[in-house]
């Protein structure tokens, strides 16, 4: 079982959306970590649409999820023996440090040529190291490197869906 923190991206939620193999075998083994895997609402915003085959892929897989601060999301850590332990990190919303260092971030990341800053993927970069050890799943993985470059975390992945 995983320690690190799943956090997906607006890729990996298309991809479970389009029921990609990859993306759903992946998310299917995340099923029994520790920590539901991460759905910033930014995120979920950027790929929900209200067409039947969105809803239901997305309704079925949010269930195995966790949007931060939503009073109707799954919360972020499963139940063990001794309870449900607690996360600090999905408890706590950005504050203006952390929207500043988002925007520092958007300004100083070396982004792959015609890619544009976007702030929800320098926002899931900066969920991502202040879960201390997570790995974020993206369809676009030099960006998300671009942004980790910045905030150098220490225990941070990236994996392509």
């Amino acid at each position: 079982m995983s320690t690190r923190v799943p956090v997906y991206d607006t890729g990996m939620l298309i991809a479970l959306a389009d029921r990609k193999a990859k993306a759903l075998a992946l998310h299917d083994g995340l099923k029994r970590t520790p920590h539901r895997a991460l759905v910033l609402g930014p995120v979920l915003a950027q790929v929900w649409r209200p067409r039947p085959a969105v809803v239901h892929a997305l309704t079925g897989t949010l269930k195995d999820c966790t949007v931060p601060q939503a009073r109707t999301a799954e919360p972020p850590m499963r139940e063990t023996n001794a309870g449900r332990p607690e996360c600090i990190a999905c408890a706590t919303g950005p504050d203006i440090a952390d929207w500043r260092r988002i925007g520092t971030t958007l300004g100083e990341a070396k982004l792959p040529s015609k890619k544009r800053p976007d702030a929800v993927d320098a926002w899931v970069a900066l969920s991502a190291a202040r879960h201390g050890s997570a790995v974020i799943f993206t369809s676009d993985p030099e960006d998300i490197e671009a942004y980790l470059a910045v905030l150098n975390p220490t225990d941070v992945h990236v994996r392509q869906v």
